[in-house]
This record gives C-alpha cells, structure tokens and sequence, in this order.
C-alpha cells in the first residue's frame, strides 16, 4: 500500500487537498468518487516512492515471505514475544533485504509501532492482503492464525506461478533456440551463398531468396537500427501501460486474446477466491477486503468490476449481483458466491472455488504445452526449411541453365 497526495473538487466546486493510502492509484480514484469529490490529481509522495526504492537491494521472493510467516506463526504461538521472534528470524533469513527489514521493523515494533503499521512502511515487500491479514490477526487476538493463513495463501499463489512458469518454460526455449538458428544462418551463410550468385553472374534472384538476402543484408548492417527499433517500441508499449486508458486497453487484450485470455481469466478469477476467502476467514470487514482483491487480481478490468461490487454492497446490495451484472465472472462463481452468502459459508465457498479454477489452470496449462510443443518443432523446421529452400533454388536454376545449354551445344556439333 502506497502514499499519495491527491487535489479534488467537491460538490460546492471549493478544491480540497490532502493525502491518503490505497494498493493503486484508481483504486483511491473510486474511493474519493464514491465520497462525492471530483478527482483533479493524484500523485504518489515523493517520501513513499523513495520508502520503496529503499530498503536494500534485490528482492524479497515468495518462498522468503512464506517462510518467514510460517516460522514467525509457529514462534507466536509458542509464546514468544514479537520483539524476540522478529530478531530471531531476522538473523537466520538468508534474504538479505529481508533481513534489513526485518531488523527496521523489529526497531519500530520496539518503539511501541503495531506490527502492521510497521510493515505498511514497506509496500513493496509486504501487500495490502498481507497487511489487512497482519492487521485483523492483531485486533481479534489472533495472530499466530493470521501468520498461518498467510503463509498457505502465499504457498498455493507460489504453487500456481510455478506451474506457469513450468509450462511455459519449453515454448520460450524453442523460440529463443529457433531464432538464434534464424540469425546465425542469416548472419553467416546466407551472405556466403549471396557472394557465390554474385559470382555466378545472377542479376535476379527468385522472390523468397532476394527477401532472405535483403533480411540477411539488415541484420548484418543494420543491426544496431532493429536494436534501436525494438527498444524505442518496448519504450513506446511501456509508455502507454502507464496510462489509465493504456492499462485498461492491455487488460482488455488479456482477457479477449485466443487461448491465453481464457487462461488469464482463470488465474484472475482463482486469485479473486484464493484472496477474498482468506481476507473474509481472517476477520476483515468485506469493504475493506473487496478493496484489497481488486488490487491485488492482475487485471484492470475484474478490478473495476470487483469495485462496482463494492460500491453497490455499500448501499445495501448482495455481492452476487453486481459480479453478475459485470459479466467477469461466469454463472458457476455467481452462483457459489450466492449460495455461500445465503448459508454464511461465504469464506468456504470461496476457497471452493479457488481450489476449482487452479485445477482449471492446471489442466489448460497441460493441455496447452501439449498443443504448443508440436506446433514450435513445426514453426522451427518452416523457418529453416525457408531458408535451405531460398538458398538452393537459385543454384538448381543454374544447375538447369548449364545443363541446357551444355545439351543444345551437343545437338548442334
């Protein structure tokens, strides 16, 4: 969770100005919006932005996080106070940005700072979902079980990466493999067999050879404008994630794209259960909790919908409602979520669900490398089969020129 600044007008047209925490900057438009404010600006303070450029360097992983709430859960309830724990497990993490940390946030605690409101310095390592659990578990007394459910939230959000990781690991390799091949033939034999033609005497070439010629001709000459090219387009993509408009486009591409899109739907809708089920199992109030979730889903557009889910439960509306309207979330979800409403089982449920689309996720992701696999020997063998061909053609029109010739000058003597 973030610091900003933001300046809005209220209904009396007067500006108002002041600061506030939010996971994201449209998460806190929509908050001051349903307050009744006209949003003007919105910035993160410099004092947050340089709090998360701190702090060490590299990164604090998953796996780290875990650990640590697993060890600090089981020394909690061994009766171990927090000042102690946190130097114990400050000295035998192995992360050593984590362990800067943890010794600042053991220095605070020690001061008198809550534990949550010692980590909230700390947005980068520690999300809102970590806080809110970490701040429910110190109100109702219950740390050691919040420590617990944050750790099996981040081993099963672990558990999920990895498995996409895993099967999209071979894809990456082969395409990586195949256009290295493409640039070393392109690089070194191509122009090879350009000189030879040139030396033949051939002035025009079959169309896929001049192509291939010409594409060899840029990479060997003009490397450095593809490079330039590639980086000024990476640039101009970034550039555009950045705005409001730019993120909603993408997230919108994400969801609509074959195949993968139906895939991030999943991961988006699993995150959603996994995240809310643990939020409302650990004692958060479910406003603050569907706040947290729609920071925290990966995708603009199921954020926005999880909001309006929000901002209709404050005026008295069920939660299924407004999921259903947003058409983000399939008939069975609804459904479910209705049903857990309705019995008071609502975190159960969710956990249902979750369980239900990761074993989607990883049966999509199965099925997915299955197909992919042969299709990228097929694309690696096109590619090269391109270039031999391209290459050899002009020298069996040669062949068969010489070979012509050589006949009619027979029949002549």
């Amino acid at each position: 969770m973030a610091t900003y600044a933001y300046t809005v007008r209220d209904s009396s047209g007067q500006t108002r100005t002041g600061t506030s925490e939010a996971e994201t900057v449209d998460i806190l438009r929509r908050r001051l919006q349903e307050q009744g404010f006209t949003v003007a600006d919105i910035k993160q303070t410099s004092a947050a932005r340089k709090k998360q450029a701190g702090a060490g360097w590299g990164r604090v992983k998953l796996n780290d996080l875990a650990i640590f709430c697993r060890q600090f859960s089981t020394m909690v309830d061994a009766g171990v106070g927090l000042v102690r724990a946190l130097d114990v497990l400050g000295e035998q993490t192995s992360n050593p940005k984590l362990r800067r940390i943890i010794v600042e946030v053991q220095q605070e605690v020690e001061a008198g700072q809550s534990l949550s409101k010692a980590l909230s310095k700390y947005p980068k390592t520690f999300s809102t979902l970590f806080l809110g659990l970490i701040r429910a578990g110190e109100v109702g007394g219950v740390l050691e079980e919040a420590l617990q459910r944050l750790s099996f939230f981040l081993e099963k959000d672990m558990e999920l990466r990895r498995k996409v990781k895993a099967a999209l690991t071979y894809p990456v390799i082969v395409v990586c493999f195949a256009v290295l091949i493409v640039l070393a033939l392109t690089t070194f034999i191509v122009p090879k067999f350009a000189a030879l033609f040139h030396d033949l005497g051939m002035k025009e070439l079959p169309t896929m050879t001049q192509m291939l010629v010409d594409f060899s001709n840029l990479v060997k000459t003009g490397w450095w404008k593809l490079a330039i090219g590639i980086f000024v387009l990476y640039l101009a993509i970034k550039a555009f994630k950045s705005t409001r408009v730019g993120r909603r486009v993408v997230d919108r591409v994400k969801l609509k794209v074959p195949v993968f899109g139906k895939l991030h739907h999943k991961i988006a809708l699993a995150r959603f259960s996994r995240t809310l089920g643990t939020l409302l199992v650990s004692g958060v109030p479910i406003l603050q909790a569907l706040e947290t979730v729609s920071g925290t889903v990966g995708n603009g557009i199921i954020s926005d919908a999880v909001m309006e889910a929000r901002a209709r439960i404050r005026e008295g509306d069920r939660i299924n409602d407004p999921l259903e309207k947003s058409r983000m979330f399939p008939p069975m979800v609804v459904h479910m979520i209705s049903i857990g409403e309705e019995s008071g089982a609502l975190d159960t449920m969710l956990s249902k669900i979750a369980d239900f689309y990761e074993g989607e996720v990883e049966s999509t992701l199965q099925s997915l490398t299955s197909a992919i696999e042969p299709l990228l020997i097929v694309f690696l063998g096109l590619a090269v089969g391109f270039i031999v061909i391209a290459m050899f053609m002009p020298l069996i029109a040669a062949v068969a020129n010489l070979s012509g010739g050589g006949g009619g000058g027979g029949g002549g003597g």
